[in-house]
């Protein structure tokens, strides 16, 4: 059987107008709606942030003019024009660069207001480069007035876009009608979801079955013999074809969904029938051969590529930083007890691939043959970890609290072996006694810092740690990293949550 459907499918529970989606073949068919509403909204909302931004401008610079401070403030014409075109650029590339005009008829108000002072706060960043770049000497009251402007406008309008995009969109949506094959309580689950989905687009016309007659869904919709197929085709503009049966009707109907083929109707193949997976879903080719993909793990070639690319940039920059603290850092080990400065060894990365991890010592020399000896302590389940641990030294407490032991962990992600943000990399005696579930964190690259990392680093259980990990694996985008990043420095620095 030639399965038909190209698209990229997902088993992760939606919610759309508060109907709970949790069919993949309809959650990939409302993603491409959305996708198209994205790709065809963002020109428009690009130009409507340069036209906010540009109003932005012109009234923090007004209202400047007439503040009452001793420091005149003015801009020549030409200056004046190349800002306000820079900083329009800047605010629009960094909207792009967060996505923040994806989906904003589908997202909260307080989501809204989260991507838009993101949007303003980078933005503003950008603004204060230009500045240093052109040499400008800008107004520090006009700066704040700017970016409070732009925030205030750019919220208000994506929020009335928000209030008034369900009825602009049911007035503007090219509908897309769909079909269902089959009656059972996937398809009509399937159903159900596309019948109260005509907002974004999707209208039902009705389903195929082997028990002609109606189904109610708010009202009746008519269900057809299999057979009546290409009659239907002829008669009807369907649009979607989505096939929610059970695997064993599939090799009756494959002459129904080669023939859907042969007419362009875009069909769609609920997978029901595979056993629960975590993973993501797509179909793709491998010479002629049409592969079903579940990846449990991001899968995203190009992010992946720019998150390790990013990843390499910041380790290099950190270390040729922090050459002198790395420096002293060694000095206070060496001469604090006798031992190595670096404390190396073997842990479980990307899908199991050992490797040599790097740390400073921060325990006495002999500490690892000191461990069995001090396993009534451990308060762990699987990992091993002891409160007021003996074995370390009193500048590897300090060391540990701050977090600098693990600075040569930087030398791991120049090589690849680790990322900045990223599940823990454990020992092979912890992995041997994974669950099966647990098993899944090694399908990420391993990193400095994760979402356990902000939620309370060594207080957290085993099992706490795991389902966090998990969860930031489920839930990656470039935008998380950057957020975990950002918010580990400060709690770091305060040492919160370290043994």
């Amino acid at each position: 059987m030639k399965l038909l459907s190209s698209s990229k499918l997902s088993h992760k529970p939606l919610s759309i107008n508060c109907f709970p989606l949790r069919s993949p073949t309809v959650i990939c068919c409302l993603k491409a709606v959305f996708s198209r509403q994205d790709r065809k909204s963002r020109p428009v909302f690009a130009l409507s942030d340069v036209l906010l931004i540009w109003a932005a401008f012109e009234i923090a610079y007004l209202v400047r003019s007439f503040l009452p401070l001793p420091r005149l403030f003015f801009l020549t014409p030409s200056t004046k024009v190349t800002l306000l075109l820079v900083s329009a650029l800047a605010f629009v590339v960094v909207a792009l660069w967060l996505r923040a005009y994806d989906g904003l008829s589908r997202i909260s108000a307080p989501d809204i207001a989260w991507r838009t002072s993101l949007q303003c706060f980078w933005g503003g960043v950008g603004v204060v480069l230009i500045e240093f770049a052109l040499r400008l000497d800008l107004s520090r009251p006009f700066l704040g007035l700017f970016l409070l402007f732009a925030f205030l406008f750019l919220l208000l309008f994506r929020l009335i876009f928000r209030a008034a995009a369900p009825a602009l969109a049911s007035s503007l949506a090219q509908p897309r009608h769909v079909l269902i094959g089959g009656d059972g309580p996937r398809a009509r689950q399937v159903a159900q979801t596309v019948a109260h989905s005509r907002s974004h687009g999707l209208q039902l016309i009705g389903f195929l079955s082997d028990q002609p007659g109606s189904i109610h869904l708010g009202r009746a919709y008519p269900v057809h013999p299999w057979r009546d197929l290409p009659a239907l085709l002829e008669r009807h503009v369907i649009d979607e074809f989505i096939v929610a049966v059970d695997s064993a009707k599939l090799s009756e109907i494959e002459d129904l969904l080669l023939l859907c083929d042969d007419e362009g109707v875009r069909t769609r193949l609920d997978i029901g029938f595979f056993p629960h997976v975590h993973g993501r879903v797509s179909l793709e080719s491998l010479g002629a051969a049409q592969l079903l993909t579940f990846a449990g793990a991001p899968h995203d070639d190009f992010r992946l590529t720019v998150k390790r690319a990013t990843d390499f940039l910041i380790a290099l920059v950190t270390i040729l930083l922090a050459l002198p603290l790395l420096a002293l850092i060694a000095l206070a080990i060496r001469l604090g007890s006798p031992g190595p400065v670096v404390f190396s060894q073997v842990r479980c990365g990307l899908n199991g691939r050992r490797f040599m991890l790097y740390k400073f010592r921060t325990m006495v020399e002999n500490a690892e043959l000191l461990q069995l000896s001090l396993a009534h302590l451990n308060v762990k389940k699987t990992a091993f970890k002891i409160p007021n641990d003996p074995r370390v030294t009193p500048i590897g407490r300090f060391l540990r609290k701050f977090s600098l032991d693990e600075l040569p962990q930087l030398f791991n992600v120049l090589r690849g072996e680790m990322a900045i943000v990223g599940p823990r990399p454990p020992v092979p005696s912890e992995v041997s006694e994974y669950e099966r579930w647990q098993r899944r964190r090694l399908r990420m690259r391993p990193g400095l810092t994760c979402l356990w990392t902000l939620a309370g680093r060594d207080a957290l259980d085993f099992e706490e740690w795991m389902k966090l990990d998990l969860a930031y694996i489920d839930t990656w985008s470039l935008r998380l990293d950057w957020f975990i990043m950002l918010r580990t420095v400060p709690y770091v620095l305060s040492g919160k949550g370290a043994h």
